[in-house]
């Protein structure tokens, strides 16, 4: 079966946005009055958890037990959350964020080819729409056939579910679709829903395990600006091609 539809993850996948992420919890703490700092090694540590709200609960049972057991804290967390949404928001109105090496082409090229598209992400959905919106403009969600986000489904990344959706949604069989990662969860995620996934390391998780994708990928280069291959057959390629992505995915689905 070829190809059909492409999914895409956003944080450290579309964008390198990690950092921004980042540097708007810990705006969040000190607005809110706490003096928590999470700087880049803690940060890492804590991305193994997906989703935000999850990560400052996370944290809280690791480093604040006893604050965590106070009356009102699933409302904190809350409003550190939207705090730090604010602020990344903030960041890509400013321009501070922009699209991973290739993501622009290779989208551009699948429109124009007829592949359908559709994000699946543990991000809110206003953030991905901020990042869409300050990257490819203002009418870049359209692209998008569907855009599933963590607080749609019952269980977060590595579990299959945000992937189900996505196909249910789309209405297309696991291996009609290429699901693009940068993590070792967004990885099991994607195969656990039988999904072939193609994965590009992104500043936060370089040195993950990647056992399973059909590549493992610095980016998705550039003409002009080839990418790096840690694993997989790039074919002689220089950048991530529709027809390199067509040969991947078929060597992915063929029968043994």
């Amino acid at each position: 079966m070829s190809i059909a539809a492409l999914l895409f993850d956003v944080d450290g996948t579309l964008a390198e946005t990690e950092e921004a992420h980042r540097e708007a919890f810990n705006a969040a703490f000190h607005e809110h009055g706490y003096p928590w700092v999470w700087d880049r090694a803690l940060y890492a540590d804590l991305l193994r958890v997906t989703g935000g709200k999850e990560r400052i609960r996370h944290y809280l049972s690791r480093f604040q037990a006893e604050l965590l057991k106070t009356a009102g804290i699933e409302n904190t967390i809350r409003s550190l959350h939207e705090a730090k949404n604010r602020g990344y928001w903030s960041a890509i109105s400013r321009g501070a964020i922009d699209l991973r090496p290739g993501i622009r082409r290779l989208i551009a090229d699948a429109r124009q080819a007829g592949l359908r598209l559709a994000i699946a992400t543990t991000t809110s959905l206003p953030s991905v729409r901020e990042l869409l919106v300050g990257t490819l403009g203002p009418d870049s969600p359209g692209w998008f056939d569907t855009i599933v986000g963590g607080d749609m489904v019952a269980a977060k990344k590595p579990a299959p579910d945000i992937y189900s959706l996505a196909l249910e949604k789309l209405g297309l069989a696991p291996n009609a679709c290429m699901a693009f990662e940068d993590s070792a969860n967004g990885l099991r995620s994607a195969l656990a829903a039988r999904i072939p996934a193609l994965i590009t390391v992104s500043a936060y998780t370089m040195g993950q395990d990647f056992a399973g994708a059909v590549a493992v990928l610095s980016d998705l280069g550039e003409p002009g600006a080839p990418l790096r291959v840690f694993r997989g057959d790039p074919s002689g390629e220089d950048f991530v091609s529709l027809n390199l992505l067509r040969r991947w995915h078929e060597a992915a689905t063929s029968p043994a």
